[in-house]
């Protein structure tokens, strides 16, 4: 039972059953008190009758007529309310009527109560001589009103104590209530959370601890809400990279290698003229010729290039120190105009595959871009290990690639390229960054590696 009750079930359950331990406690005190309370006032009562009859009876055989005298004593005493004095004879026979109880009081505490704290009546016996004759007075006390007025004591203290306790555990369910009322906001945002609907908040409000916990599910689905739409525009970004790519190199090849096989084309059928007549001239062979090994460099140079963008060339096979040195050798053949430094510390150890496809992924394209838009004059390229850590705990290699050109126009954003390195960086755990100045643009990226 106690499992299947809510978090506020078990509060005001607890509530209700300390209140109720409070009230027997405080009703068990006084009934527990009633006894040696009852007994005391029983002996007070006998004590001062006893004393009292004691100093009356001294002088009671100098009345007149001493029975006479002695009767009316018993019957006016017999009128107290908590004692009675009965007149006894030498053989114990009672010489005075007995006391009559009043009318049930509809408020008389009941038996059980009464024989709890008052199982026996208490008598005591004065002896008394009245001209020689001897009897006795026999005091009993009846303590039914302090009996009554302790029970009225009781069922009053319950009556009220009821009537606080069923306040106090109203006011507390209210409070309990107010106190955990975001507990059920804050399933229901988690609900919809689970469902997908991560726009969804909760009120912060109740305790400052449940006010906190809502504020952090507020933040919890803020980021989730953010990464999720990440996630979204990344894979946009990702289709998006990869048709661009397929047009850029449908392009190349439809304007670079095009042209080449329409050139080897023409020579060869030139040439193929030249066999059909009767005395083809060495000079008109020689010259088709040299034109078509001229397009066939040209053509093998581009397919160099279109493979280095799909697969970097002896990246697996030579390793990223001599893949990075071809690649820089490569743009030097091709603008000797521009000095490129590449400095890779010897300290940086081994990387891992993924590590190294995104290090020559990122000097690629950061070299593409000097020499397609900086106009700058030198290149510094470095890549070092560095002791930040990566998200997963993998240490980072730096790559930075600083250029002397004219930087990029304010507010200028990133290309394509950059932009899908970047979001291939994050999605490993490092970060990617473009600094631009009047200095040149520096492209810096930290790139988890394979060591730890």
């Amino acid at each position: 039972m106690w499992q299947n009750l809510s978090l506020r079930g078990r509060i005001n359950l607890l509530l209700a059953l300390l209140l109720a331990l409070g009230l027997a406690v405080n009703i068990g005190r006084q009934v527990a008190e009633a006894g040696p309370r009852v007994q005391a006032e029983d002996q007070s009562v006998i004590r001062l009758a006893r004393e009292f009859i004691e100093m009356i009876v001294a002088d009671l055989n100098e009345a007149p007529d001493p029975d006479a005298r002695l009767n009316q004593i018993a019957r006016d005493l017999s009128r107290l309310r908590h004692v009675s004095i009965t007149l006894r004879d030498a053989g114990g026979l009672p010489l005075t009527p007995p006391r009559l109880d009043g009318d049930a009081d509809t408020r008389a505490p009941p038996a059980w109560f009464v024989a709890l704290v008052h199982p026996e009546q208490t008598a005591v016996t004065v002896p008394v001589s009245i001209q020689g004759k001897p009897g006795s007075l026999v005091i009993t006390s009846h303590p039914d009103d302090e009996i009554a007025e302790i029970w009225d004591g009781i069922v009053t203290q319950l009556e009220v104590g009821s009537v606080i306790a069923l306040a106090l555990f109203f006011l507390m369910m209210s409070v309990v209530g107010r106190a955990l009322a975001p507990l059920q906001s804050l399933a229901d945002t988690m609900g919809k959370l689970e469902g997908g609907h991560y726009e969804a908040r909760v009120e912060p409000g109740g305790a400052p601890e449940l006010a906190a916990i809502c504020n952090k599910l507020n933040h919890l689905a803020a980021t989730l809400h953010e990464a999720v739409e990440d996630k979204r525009r990344l894979a946009e970004r990702a289709v998006s990279l990869q048709d661009i790519e397929r047009k850029e190199i449908a392009r190349e090849l439809h304007d670079e290698f095009g042209p080449y096989l329409f050139s080897l084309r023409a020579h060869a059928s030139a040439l193929a003229k030249l066999a059909d007549g009767r005395a083809p001239s060495a000079d008109a062979v020689r010259k088709h010729g040299s034109a078509m090994l001229e397009q066939l460099n040209a053509l093998q140079q581009f397919n160099r290039r279109v493979l280095e963008r799909l697969r970097p060339v002896g990246l697996a096979e030579l390793g990223l120190r001599q893949a990075l040195e071809s690649l820089s050798r490569l743009w030097r053949e091709s603008h000797p105009d521009v000095a490129i430094e590449t400095s890779i510390s010897p300290a940086l150890g081994t990387t891992g595959e993924t590590a190294d496809l995104t290090i020559y992924r990122i000097v690629q394209e950061a070299l593409t871009n000097v020499f397609r838009h900086a106009g700058a004059t030198s290149v510094n390229v470095v890549i070092e290990p560095v002791h930040q850590h990566g998200r997963d705990g993998r240490v980072c290699a730096r790559v930075r690639v600083k250029d002397n050109g004219r930087g990029m126009e304010p507010g200028q954003k990133l290309g394509f390229g950059l932009v899908g390195m970047r979001e291939r960086i994050l999605a490993l755990g490092g970060t990617l960054n473009v600094v631009s100045g009047d200095g040149g643009v520096t492209v810096e990226a930290l790139v988890p590696t394979g060591s730890s």
